[in-house]
């Protein structure tokens, strides 16, 4: 294993390694997801990268936001505001495969939701303009993570996006304490810390991405966020 190789630790699972979890704590931990991507950064390092792109696109446009692993649709609801202000329509496509926030997506009409796999986006290649994935990642390891990078640049025409968290013991703790302010399911709480254990440092997603194709630009944010991001070979201008 390479230095800047994913170390994933051993321990228990999240709850929503499990797609056919309950669906009454699935909801009350994407609430909580929701809160904490509103507080503790992880909306604001997503909408950071988006916006480069939304404001490279011309005024009266409109563009496709397919967001993998979307939850309850915080952060792109958060983006469609973000790119009105410079200008751009989005329209909004959330992708789950857990059955209780497919549901919950399918009754907001703004947003075009579907329920399926990361690794097998039912998308033609380059249909999509923009595709965003935020901390879905940190849930899978080795091919699986290149398969995920992989389809979600394959399928996008513009840019991908990927935000998730650094691991740190700072983090795992600053998370902990949050949670209680946050009011945060007790799952919620012990999956917060797991997920910060699981995350990427920005040499391991660089890598990651690496691997699927990708030479992503990678950046740090604020509330322990990593970012990449990056234009299809396509879209750069050069050949697919």
């Amino acid at each position: 294993m390479t230095v800047a190789e994913r170390s994933w630790p051993e321990g228990r699972r999240e709850l929503f390694d499990d797609a056919a979890g309950d669906a009454a704590t699935a909801l009350a931990s994407l609430r909580d997801i929701a809160r904490a991507n509103r507080f503790l950064g992880g909306a604001a390092a997503a909408l950071e990268r988006l916006e480069t792109f939304f404001r490279a696109a011309p005024r009266g446009a409109t563009l496709t936001l397919l967001d993998v692993g979307t939850g309850l649709g915080d952060i792109p609801r958060a983006a469609r505001r973000r790119a009105a202000r410079a200008g751009v329509r989005l329209r909004i496509i959330g992708l789950e495969r857990h059955a209780a926030a497919a549901r919950h997506l399918a009754a907001d009409g703004a947003t075009t939701a579907l329920r399926a796999d990361a690794a097998l986006l039912p998308f033609r290649s380059g249909s999509v303009d923009l595709v965003l994935c935020s901390q879905l990642l940190h849930h899978f390891q080795g091919e699986a993570v290149t398969r995920i990078l992989g389809e979600m640049g394959r399928v996008a025409r513009t840019a991908v996006v990927v935000a998730d968290l650094r691991p740190s013991p700072v983090a795992a703790a600053g998370v902990w304490l949050a949670s209680f302010a946050l009011r945060f399911h007790p799952v919620s709480r012990r999956d917060a810390v797991t997920s910060v254990r699981r995350g990427f440092t920005p040499e391991a997603l660089r890598l990651a991405c690496a691997r699927a194709g990708a030479a992503a630009d990678v950046r740090t944010h604020p509330g322990y966020r990593v970012t990449a991001a990056w234009r299809p070979r396509a879209a750069d201008g050069t050949a697919p």
